[in-house]
C-alpha cells in the first residue's frame, strides 16, 4: 500500500473547502460567540486544512488536518487547539453526512461529531458527544457551519 493520499477520496472533500461561520449552542439561552472557519487544500491536494478562530476566551482557536490513510482505509482528522490539546479522530464523509470519532480511556473522554449538509450545500448541521465511559453517550453541544463564500 501507498502512504500517498488517494486523490479521488480528498476529491470528494470539496463540499467542505470554503470560509464558514461556526455556531456553537451551549445553552439554547445565549448567543454563540462569533466564530469562523476555513477549510482549504494544503498544496497537492492531499490534505485538507481546517482553521478556526473563535471570539471568546474560553474557547479554543485552532488546526485540523484531514487527510486519507490508505492503510486504515479513512479519513483521519489531525486536531490541535490553542490549550495545547492534540487529538486524532476517525472520520467518514458520505452522502453529505460527516462523522469524527475518538476512542480514549480515563481519565480523558471519548467524543463524537455527526454533521449533515443542507441540500444547498450551504450549511453543515450537527451535534458533538461525549462518552466518559466509551459506551454511554450524552450530548455535549450542538454546531452548526454556515457557508461565508464558495472557494475560489
Amino acid at each position: 500500500m501507498s502512504d500517498i493520499s488517494d486523490p479521488m477520496k480528498m476529491a470528494a472533500l470539496e463540499p467542505f473547502v470554503g470560509r464558514w461561520t461556526m455556531a456553537a449552542e451551549f445553552d439554547p439561552e445565549s448567543t454563540p460567540p462569533r466564530a469562523v472557519t476555513t477549510f482549504e487544500w494544503l498544496a497537492g491536494k492531499h490534505f485538507l486544512v481546517q482553521r478556526w478562530e473563535v471570539d471568546h476566551p474560553e474557547a479554543p482557536d485552532g488546526i485540523a488536518i484531514i487527510g486519507f490513510d490508505p492503510t486504515k482505509a479513512t479519513y483521519l482528522q489531525h486536531y490541535f487547539d490553542s490549550r495545547g490539546v492534540a487529538r486524532v479522530y476517525d472520520m467518514t464523509f458520505s452522502n453529505g453526512v460527516w462523522e469524527l470519532q475518538r476512542f480514549a480511556s480515563e481519565p480523558d473522554f471519548s467524543q463524537r461529531f455527526t454533521g449533515r449538509f443542507t441540500d444547498d450545500g450551504n450549511s453543515i448541521v450537527g451535534a458533538w458527544e461525549i462518552s466518559r465511559d466509551g459506551s454511554g453517550w450524552e450530548p455535549d453541544f450542538n454546531l452548526t457551519y454556515t457557508r461565508l463564500n464558495q472557494p475560489d
